[in-house]
């Protein structure tokens, strides 16, 4: 070799080997690596989803998917169950520091399992309910005739006021004429505080037990950036991921004198043997929000939120209740001439995951809708901040107005490539 030339180290190419699912099952395999590049290539800015870390993921896929563990710990109906029984008591002690609560259930495989199970260990079969309306923004499990809570329960539904918010006056109403043995305050696409002091009010003058459904803004009510219901309710329930940004399931938190009955209802009541490695996947993120830094990112999430409502004010669209206390971003398109399923399709063409939803008393059918929910966790979780906002924004009055998806594509892949999936 001559002075001064630089010796050239050749390195063989190594290729990866094939994954145990990809040599078993090549079209499984295909479909997921599908939705992997589909969630990088996509900004989500439907509300209740988010982006877990790869801790969480990690829980979810291990070996203790394989153990049965029917019961609670150290009363197992099956033997074997040291590793469930530690980590199932690891996500108690986590939920119950973050939340400040009294007891946690954190068993239920769903938010909609575990509504079911509080109205059960409260209200008893064939109980009276009163909850939101769907075409209000609360949930099907809140008493929808379509919906097991509907079926197994008496229920009645609140609205909201003109300006689509909840007005405690209709809501005693509702609770005086219907004698309901639990009322329940929260909803799935309400963007604002909701006053739980007033509703405990209203549940004891009549009798009742309140139930908070706090699923959209756990995350939030966790890191202490909106109201908690957690000592004001007999029980809230939850789900997992969205806001609180673990994996997908559900938990209840209960008073300590409601805890047996709530246990009795999730099992043997509900279901049968938990989920363990979603357990393991709560714990984590459980875990995860106990440390400092998730506050910010909550604050993120809400501050990120409001921004993007001004910044469609201030492009001329309507936003129900004229803006946002969390995470939530309600957009009504009656002026703009414009369907949300039409706007849903659009944006996914142009790389932006957003949900068709209904708005207050929406004239339009549930599948073709008038409103257009957005959400920031997901986008928040990604790094987003100000600026990016606003070019997302951007993006979503261009398409409302019928721009062409292909123009905004662009924009939307620079975005996805400056901030990657965590």
């Amino acid at each position: 070799m001559r002075r001064g030339e630089r010796k050239v180290r050749h390195v063989s190419h190594v290729e990866t080997p094939p994954s145990p699912l990809q040599t078993q099952d090549a079209e499984v395999h295909a479909w997921l690596q599908r939705e992997d590049r589909r969630q990088a290539n996509t900004l989500t800015m439907i509300a209740s989803e988010n982006h877990c870390s790869a801790a969480v993921r990690e829980a979810c896929g291990s070996r203790i998917t394989d153990k049965y563990a029917e019961g609670y710990p150290n009363r197992r109906y099956y033997g074997g169950c040291e590793a469930a029984d530690g980590i199932e008591e690891l996500a108690r002690q986590r939920a119950m520091q973050l939340f400040g609560a009294e007891d946690a259930n954190v068993q239920p495989h769903s938010g909609t399992t575990a509504n079911l199970a509080a109205l059960t260990a409260l209200a008893g079969p064939g109980g009276r309910i009163v909850g939101m309306a769907l075409k209000a923004g609360g949930h099907l499990s809140h008493g929808h005739d379509r919906s097991h809570s509907g079926m197994l329960f008496s229920a009645k539904q609140y609205g909201v006021d003109g300006s689509g918010r909840i007005d405690l006056d209709d809501v005693r109403k509702v609770v005086r004429e219907h004698q309901p043995k639990v009322l329940i305050a929260g909803g799935s696409s309400y963007a604002r505080n909701i006053d739980y002091a007033g509703f405990a009010e209203i549940a004891r003058e009549f009798g009742a037990h309140l139930m908070a459904d706090i699923a959209h803004p756990a995350g939030l009510v966790a890191a202490g950036v909106v109201p908690s219901p957690v000592g004001i309710a007999d029980v809230v329930t939850m789900t997992t991921h969205k806001t609180l940004r673990g994996p997908r399931g559900g938990m209840i938190l209960a008073k300590a004198e409601a805890a047996k009955a709530i246990r009795s209802a999730v099992f043997p009541g509900a279901q049968g043997g938990p989920l363990v490695q979603q357990i393991a996947g709560k714990a984590v993120a459980f875990g995860e929000a106990l440390r400092p830094e998730f506050k910010t990112y909550q604050q993120r999430v809400k501050d990120n939120a409001n921004w993007l409502a001004e910044c469609l004010i201030e492009a001329g669209l309507d936003i129900v209740t004229g803006g946002t206390d969390n995470h939530i971003v309600l957009v009504d398109l009656r002026k703009a001439d414009v369907t949300g399923a039409e706007v849903e399709e659009r944006a996914l063409a142009a790389g932006l995951a957003v949900n068709k939803n209904a708005i207050p008393d929406d004239p339009r059918p549930p599948m073709v809708t008038s409103g257009l929910r957005l959400g920031t966790p997901a986008v928040t979780t990604r790094g987003f901040g100000h600026d990016e906002i606003q070019a997302v924004a951007r993006v979503i009055v261009g398409l409302v107005r019928g721009g062409d998806p292909d123009s905004f594509r662009a924009t939307v892949q620079q975005l996805c490539e400056a901030y990657p999936l965590p």
